[in-house]
């Protein structure tokens, strides 16, 4: 493979933001083989001295936050403010790490009176971090953060759609480390793909698309990396007949188009008792109509997102509002609600990942719930009730990494969960994420005879 470039187009209005070098299987060869030149040294480095350079990191994250919104904002089309957050979010991840990091440990074994039992962390190595482009700061982040914290060196490939966003993280934040502990490379599917296959990568990190985390899995296989992997989801949203059809409307709203639905865990399906369905429906056509959304990534994204649309209304579904390209420059696409939604809809059983809310009527609780459980994702769910009984029972039956109850969007800080299904496998985030970068070593010490 040999280098190329990558042109990236203002989403808002088409225009040239600029290129990015991709790197060719040189390039590739020299940041793992540097990587793992470094890994031992810098495993060996107290994890007190790790998480001051983490700190460090942080602060600087915080002194460009303006920097990265401007960049991210040009090439993926989020809007500054929220870009903005996303890059704080990312640097107090990063300070997160770098205090769980010395306190991270492994256990003590009752053994024999006369010997000494451990178990120990130890850092797998050289860890692989595939990125993506809708939040890519905070997400790099997490994954960085957490691998630098347990001692494993970074090779960080950022998505192809939001390279010049990454290309700033790794000049913000690579050189408070030492030489080849976090590298950043750049490039489309056919470099991660190329990383994913070498036998001298120790973990494979990655936040994306079902089809690439499937692929990576299958690579991982034949190499014996670790992967950790959180892929698309088809989120639903169950809505009760006791609730407020107006305040459901709003949450659901919220969960489809908040960043044009370009969310890993925005709501992706919806199942509303019929007693609500008709106040419901009108207020959830009212929410889109008022909205102002920020384009889609590019253009190539907005067509898969209207080929879902277009796929439900040839099959059956009623268009409600929204639906249409609109003419002019750029990768917009206005809020969209489908209702008489067939279970077998594209737009119900795929990830859309677009700011579109189909919705199905459904009879009752019971079986909302039950088309809910259906699908072959596992991401998050989110069920909107009055009762504490069937809120009870969907976040048991409910096979989903994350079950949300009256917040399509709430959750306190450091949680973690295991995706499901298609949606991927280990721990993504929070305390237990230091765990999946380390691996156990157990040793008995005993005196000699």
């Amino acid at each position: 493979m040999t280098a190329g470039t990558i042109e990236i187009r203002n989403p808002a209005d088409g225009s040239v933001v600029g290129t990015v070098p991709s790197a060719g299987e040189d390039a590739i060869d020299a940041a793992l083989a540097l990587a793992r030149r470094s890994a031992a040294q810098w495993a060996r480095t107290p994890a007190a001295e790790r998480g001051a350079l983490l700190h460090t990191a942080a602060e600087r994250l915080r002194a460009r936050a303006d920097e990265l919104a401007k960049a991210n904002e040009a090439e993926t089309g989020k809007p500054r403010d929220e870009a903005r957050e996303g890059v704080l979010a990312g640097a107090g991840t990063l300070d997160q790490y770098a205090e769980l990091g010395p306190v991270h440990r492994g256990r003590s074994l009752l053994g024999d009176v006369g010997a000494t039992d451990l178990m120990v962390p130890e850092p797998y190595g050289v860890v692989v971090a595939l990125t993506p482009w809708n939040d890519p700061v905070a997400v790099a982040c997490g994954l960085l953060g957490a691998a630098l914290a347990t001692g494993n060196v970074v090779v960080h490939k950022p998505s192809e759609r939001a390279p010049h966003t990454g290309q700033l993280l790794g000049e913000v934040l690579g050189d408070v480390f030492p030489d080849g502990v976090l590298q950043t490379l750049h490039g489309d599917g056919g470099v991660g793909a190329l990383l994913a296959m070498r036998a001298d990568v120790d973990v494979i990190a990655h936040v994306g698309s079902t089809a690439t985390g499937r692929s990576i899995a299958a690579s991982a296989a034949a190499t014996g990396a670790k992967t950790l992997l959180e892929n698309g989801g088809n989120d639903p949203l169950v809505i009760d007949e006791d609730v407020d059809p107006v305040w459901a409307a709003g949450q659901a709203a919220l969960g489809s188009f908040a960043n044009s639905g370009q969310i890993c865990v925005a709501v992706e399906r919806i199942y509303v008792c019929s007693a609500v369905a008709e106040p419901f429906l009108a207020a959830l056509v009212k929410e889109a109509e008022t909205r102002t959304l920020a384009p889609l990534v590019d253009r190539r994204h907005r067509d898969h997102v209207h080929s879902h649309v277009a796929d439900a209304v040839e099959r059956g579904a009623r268009l409600l509002t929204g639906g249409a390209v609109p003419d002019g420059p750029g990768a917009h696409y206005p809020a969209t609600v489908l209702t008489d939604c067939g279970a077998d809809l594209r737009v119900m059983t795929e990830e859309t990942f677009g700011p579109v809310a189909p919705v199905r009527v459904v009879s009752s609780f019971d079986e909302g719930l039950a088309e809910a459980a259906k699908g072959d994702y596992g991401l998050a769910a989110t069920v909107l009730t009055g009762s504490m009984a069937n809120a009870q029972r969907a976040w048991r039956e409910l096979p989903a990494g994350t079950v949300k109850v009256n917040n399509v969007f709430g959750g306190a800080p450091g949680g973690a969960a295991h995706p499901r299904g298609r949606s991927g496998s280990g721990y993504g985030y929070g305390p237990e994420l230091l765990d999946e970068m380390t691996q156990t070593k157990l040793v008995h010490i005993a005196p000699p005879a």
